[in-house]
């Protein structure tokens, strides 16, 4: 059986880049987002993507990056306003936007790693959020049809994680990262510490290794703090 580490994060894309597809990017603000591999897609020059991400990073860094290079297309997220280019780019008609409630969007990819097509939620019913979409009635109230989100690639970042692709996320990086795991037609995990199958107790284990196809060993990944709040010393 092939290994899935790869010596590089170039080396983990090769052979799965292709300009209009669709790439889901875990993480919360910066915490948790799978840089390196952002930055490798930013190399490789693909064009026209759709991404799937809880916000677009900030001017600079995350998909910050794509989006100086006119990369992205199309973003599906639930919080974008830390981002001036992303502004400045939707503003001009320049990047298009499916806003998305946080808790649907979740749910989204958490159904279509299920391989639920669709479901149906209250959430923005009679917002600018149901327009054009199936309303239905269920018990005397109205839900709206949403679509289940799979991805050509999804890109997380893991604590730690084993070569047969088992990860643990730790804290805040855990949102959004497992459950993307699940619905990318290939994930790409970049990994703080890299062990060997057994090391991990399994009761800590939140993406088992069949979701895992390609590895990249990131040991010096920087933490950044979005926005850094302090109060005077004693």
């Amino acid at each position: 059986m092939a290994s899935k580490v790869y010596s590089s994060a170039t080396e983990a894309l090769a052979g799965l880049v292709k300009d209009g597809m669709m790439v889901m990017c875990g993480g919360f603000g910066l915490c948790g987002i799978p840089e390196t591999l952002i930055m490798a897609l930013r190399e490789s020059g693909v064009r026209n993507l759709t991404v799937v991400s809880n916000n677009a990073g900030v001017d600079g860094i995350g998909l910050g990056l794509l989006l100086e290079t006119k990369q992205i297309k199309k973003m599906i997220s639930s919080y974008v306003g830390e981002n001036k280019i992303f502004a400045q780019q939707y503003l001009a008609g320049e990047l298009e936007l499916e806003f998305t409630p946080q808790g649907t969007m979740s749910e989204r990819i958490r159904a279509g790693g299920a391989g639920i097509p669709g479901f149906y939620t209250k959430t923005g019913v009679g917002t600018l959020i149901a327009e054009g979409k199936e309303h239905k009635e269920f018990d005397g109230h109205t839900y709206i049809l949403e679509r289940g989100l799979v991805a050509d690639i999804a890109l997380v970042h893991a604590y730690k994680g084993d070569t047969e692709g088992n990860l643990v996320y730790r804290k805040t990086a855990r949102n959004f990262n497992p459950m993307m795991a699940t619905a990318g037609r290939t994930t790409l995990a970049q990994v703080e510490h890299l062990v060997e199958p057994g090391e991990i107790d399994p009761d800590t284990v939140a993406t088992p290794g069949i979701f895992v196809q390609r590895i990249v060993h990131v040991p010096n990944h920087e933490k950044r703090i979005e926005n850094r709040t302090t109060r005077p010393r004693p």
